[in-house]
C-alpha cells in the first residue's frame, strides 16, 4: 500500500461513512454468525492503523494486530494498541491454534500477498478447532479505479472465487454476501467517469462527501440485517464467515 494511504486512513476512519457503515455490518455478522458468549482471542490480520482492533473488536475479547508495514503499526500505537507484531499474513509468527476468531479486512487483495491460499492456510492454522474467520475483500475486477492504484490492488474478487479459495484452504463456508449494494450505482458511475476523464491518481478516502457522509453511512449500515441473514446479490465488497 502507498504509505500516504495510512495517514489518510488514520485521520478519516473515525467518521468516514464507509468505515462506520462497515463497522455496523461487521458487528451484525459477529453477533449473528459467531455469537461469542464469553471473551475470545482475536487476531486482526492486516490491522492497518488499528481502529477496528482498538474500538469494536476489543468489545469481544483480547485483540492482537499484525501488519506488514511499520508505519501502520505506529498509528496503532497512537491508538494505544499493545498486542502488535510486524509480519506478513503469509508467515505469521504466532502459535498454532491461538485464536478463536481471525479477522482480515481488505488485505488479501494487495500486491504484497502473492498467494491468497498461503495466507488463508495461515489463518486456518491460527484458529482453534471450530474457530471462525471473518473475511472482507473488494468485489469485481472491472471496478478497478484510481483508488486501487493507491492501495496497490492485485485483484478484486467474486463470490464464487472467494468460496473456491476458502474451500481450497480447508475452511467450511458458513455465510457469504456482497455488501455496499445500495450505493453500487454511484460507485459504477464514479469508476466510469475515471475512465472517461482520467485524473491524477487519488484515494477515494480524500473525496469530500460533506452532508452526504451521514446519509451514506446510514444507507450502508441499513444493509447489515439483510447481509447477515440472507445476503446481497451484488455490491462493492464481499464478506464471508468461514469455520475451521
Amino acid at each position: 500500500m502507498d504509505p500516504r494511504e495510512y495517514e489518510i486512513m488514520y485521520h478519516v476512519e473515525d467518521h468516514h461513512w464507509w468505515y462506520r457503515g462497515m463497522e455496523t455490518i461487521t458487528r451484525k455478522l459477529i453477533n449473528q454468525h459467531i455469537q461469542p458468549k464469553t471473551k475470545i482471542k482475536i487476531l486482526d490480520a492486516g490491522c492497518g492503523t488499528g481502529r477496528a482492533m482498538t474500538t469494536y473488536l476489543k468489545e469481544y475479547g483480547e485483540v492482537t494486530g499484525i501488519d506488514l508495514y511499520p508505519q501502520a503499526l505506529d498509528y496503532c500505537r497512537k491508538r494505544n494498541a499493545k498486542l502488535l507484531a510486524c509480519a506478513s499474513v503469509l508467515d505469521l509468527p504466532l502459535a498454532t491454534a491461538s485464536f478463536d476468531l481471525v479477522t482480515s479486512f481488505d488485505v488479501l487483495y494487495e500486491k504484497g500477498v502473492l498467494h491468497e491460499i498461503k495466507a488463508l492456510r495461515e489463518f486456518f492454522r491460527m484458529l482453534t478447532p471450530n474457530g471462525k474467520l471473518l473475511l472482507r475483500l473488494p468485489a469485481y475486477d472491472w471496478l478497478r479505479g484510481e483508488h486501487d492504484e493507491r492501495v496497490h490492488t492485485n485483484r478484486r474478487y467474486t463470490k464464487s472465487l472467494v468460496k473456491e479459495l476458502l474451500q481450497e484452504s480447508g475452511f467450511i463456508l458458513e455465510h457469504i454476501s456482497y455488501a455496499n449494494t445500495f450505493l453500487f450505482p454511484l460507485a459504477v458511475m464514479k469508476r466510469l467517469s475515471e475512465k472517461l476523464f482520467p485524473s491524477k491518481t487519488q484515494s477515494d478516502l480524500t473525496l469530500e462527501t460533506g452532508i452526504f457522509n451521514e446519509i451514506f453511512k446510514h444507507i450502508l449500515s441499513s444493509e447489515a440485517g439483510i447481509i447477515s441473514k440472507f445476503g446481497m446479490p451484488y455490491g462493492l465488497s464481499i464478506i464471508a464467515v468461514a469455520r475451521k
